[in-house]
């Protein structure tokens, strides 16, 4: 019951609805438990699930021709994965989603949401708002990609998710931010330095 809760008191966040409503939202979906380094979406399967982070963390990435990976994004608590593209349009997936700790989440199958959506717009309202918020996002960390610098990304990304920072392997986190590992690990320390006086 305490992790339907968390479902359906995000979905007070975004929307106004009833007890009854959010009872019912809370129903369409069903809780799983991954283990560290299980995948729940891989390439040429096609996601069939949205899911929401009820606790652990997760990231999405893909691997280039040359064996490169490449970090799209990340899930902790209360936080959404999945490969959008291949759940919207149920085409096979182009991604990874991985488990970075042992998990729980809570999945709504494709099926299910539009079922979900087709009973009351106050839920349609709901999924629009996350995919306009997704969108945002994304352009925001385009922009950021394309005009800072990989000491400012990881500023900003600090500043603004350290509670991400604390629970990503580094070497996670310098592929989302677009830098190798060595890079990074010169800014922490040359920041580290800084604090402590030292140089």
């Amino acid at each position: 019951m305490a992790n339907i809760d968390q479902i359906t008191n995000y979905l007070k966040k975004l929307v106004e609805v009833t007890d009854e409503e959010a009872d019912l939202f809370g129903t369409y979906f069903k809780e799983n438990r991954i283990k560290k380094g299980q995948y729940i979406i891989q390439p040429d399967f096609t996601a069939k699930y949205r899911n929401y982070v009820l606790q652990g963390a997760f990231r999405s990435f893909v691997v280039d021709e040359e064996g490169q990976e490449h970090t799209i994004s990340f899930a902790i608590d209360d936080w959404w994965i999945s490969d959008v593209n291949s759940y919207i349009y149920q085409k096979p997936a182009t991604m990874f989603v991985v488990a970075l700790e042992n998990s729980q989440i809570l999945q709504i199958e494709y099926e299910k949401e539009q079922e979900l959506k087709g009973l009351n717009h106050k839920y349609e309202t709901f999924f629009r708002i996350m995919a306009e918020r997704g969108m945002a996002f994304h352009q925001r960390r385009f922009i950021s990609n394309l005009t800072l610098s990989a000491e400012k990304r990881y500023d900003d990304f600090l500043k603004k998710y350290p509670s991400v920072v604390q629970r990503m392997p580094q070497y996670v986190l310098a592929s989302y931010l677009g830098m190798t590992t060595q890079f990074l690990s010169r800014i922490r320390k040359r920041k580290k330095s800084s604090e402590t006086g030292f140089t």
